[in-house]
């Protein structure tokens, strides 16, 4: 149960992120599952003034040495307000999971995980942009910007809005990481120029498969200010943030 509860902690932290700002060229943008999510350094720095409501889904197909597949879908709802102040709803997996929310707000300088269930909060100070707790994934020896690609893919209507298209090209040298044969991995983000939240994104790693997000259902209205609140009667715990790499 630590596991799961644990799991869909970084989950919702990964939705958070995508749910603030586009995509950085970090390496923490091709991650496990969730972690092709992530957005970098700048995913704390909020965005403000363009208020929305909406359902991410997001859908990983991996394929197995066997033959066999493994296929996942995960949907969330998402808000955010003016302030730039997210919160992100995820229903349980299976008879026994329960639903967590998680809100971001920049405003007060704290993140929260809540479990309805239980009635209960995690309390977490928000990362500061440019520390170390927010520098980024730990430096690695075929992680160099001579390994990366970026393409401008152009602009596209995507579920109804603008973006702005990039596709992202990782070459893993053979040997680098135990491979015995290079790889590719292969990221294409569609960020909404109002919006300033990735819409559609696509990733693709041969270690883990390929993974779709989609942003849908959106609705530019302010949502209610009690959706950013941990609600009365919860039992709020603490907790520091967790130190960063050395640099």
């Amino acid at each position: 149960m630590i596991r799961c509860a644990t799991l869909c902690t970084l989950g919702l932290c990964a939705v958070l992120l995508s749910a603030q700002t586009p995509p950085s060229q970090g390496h923490g943008g091709f991650g496990r599952r969730f972690g092709m999510m992530s957005m970098g350094p700048g995913s704390r720095t909020p965005v403000t003034g363009a208020p929305y409501s909406a359902i991410q889904t997001t859908e990983s197909h991996q394929v197995l040495a066997d033959g066999n597949q493994i296929v996942r879908q995960d949907q969330a709802k998402v808000y955010r307000d003016s302030q730039g102040r997210v919160r992100t709803e995820r229903s349980g997996r299976g008879a026994e999971a329960s639903a967590v929310i998680a809100i971001f707000d920049p405003v007060a300088g704290f993140s929260y995980v809540l479990h309805p269930a239980a009635m209960t909060a995690v309390k977490t100070p928000v990362h500061v942009p440019g520390s170390m707790e927010s520098s980024g994934a730990p430096h690695s020896k075929w992680n160099q910007a001579s390994d990366v690609q970026t393409e401008d893919l152009g602009t596209q209507v995507i579920n109804g809005f603008a973006a702005t298209g990039t596709r992202t090209t990782r070459a893993i040298p053979a040997g680098a990481i135990g491979n015995q044969q290079a790889m590719q991995i292969v990221r294409e983000a569609w960020v909404s120029t109002d919006l300033k939240v990735p819409l559609l994104i696509k990733s693709s790693d041969p270690r883990f498969g390929s993974t779709v997000m989609q942003l849908t259902n959106i609705v530019r209205t302010e949502p209610d200010a009690a959706l950013f609140q941990v609600p009365a009667g919860y039992a709020v715990t603490a907790r520091m943030s967790r130190p960063g790499p050395r640099q």
